[in-house]
């Protein structure tokens, strides 16, 4: 059986090689300003980053509340901007119902889990679990857009820079908003 230590070294490395597919496909697809993927690109690496930063934490570290507390912060923006702008031209653009109505389920569940956390506290049953998972079904899904929907929407030739722009503004605003 492997240690806590072995899989989160495997988790991270796997998420560095996520981020380098993702930013060999950046450089294929930016244009001056970010585009859609750019966006929410950096958005995923981000949270990644911060799930990272958790892993390593010690089981009594002040710290674990408040990269919580980021995470739940940007994964709930980040939901909201794909549902209002993303996800409505995707769909547009290439007709795929079968794939977003999926990426929709897996927002509901990560919004359950979110939830949970945030009636919680450090220390209490299944805190880092709840974390741990909530960082795996982000990872499944993040994977899922960035291999998938991303290729597929682009071939469609969804008009990713006027996307991009759509959840920068918004963005913006509900970080501004629920901070």
């Amino acid at each position: 059986m492997a240690t806590p230590a072995k899989i989160r070294a495997s988790r991270t490395a796997e998420r560095k090689n996520s981020r380098a597919q993702a930013s060999d496909r950046k450089k294929e697809t930016r244009a001056a300003a970010p585009n859609a993927f750019d966006v929410l690109e950096q958005d995923h690496r981000q949270v990644e980053g911060w799930f990272d930063e958790y892993d390593e934490l010690k089981e009594d570290d002040d710290g674990k509340a408040e990269l919580a507390e980021k995470i739940c912060l940007a994964l709930k923006v980040h939901a909201l901007i794909e549902e209002e702008i993303f996800y409505p031209q995707a769909r547009a653009a290439t007709g795929d119902n079968d794939l977003l109505d999926e990426a929709a389920v897996e927002h509901a569940a990560v919004k359950n889990l979110i939830a949970e956390i945030e009636r919680m506290k450090v220390g209490d049953d299944l805190y880092d679990a709840k974390i741990r998972v909530l960082g795996e079904m982000v990872k499944h899904h993040v994977k899922e857009e960035e291999e998938e929907l991303f290729p597929e929407a682009a071939s469609a030739k969804m008009d990713v820079a006027a996307v991009g722009k759509k959840l920068a503004a918004r963005k913006e605003e509900l970080m501004s908003e629920m901070a």
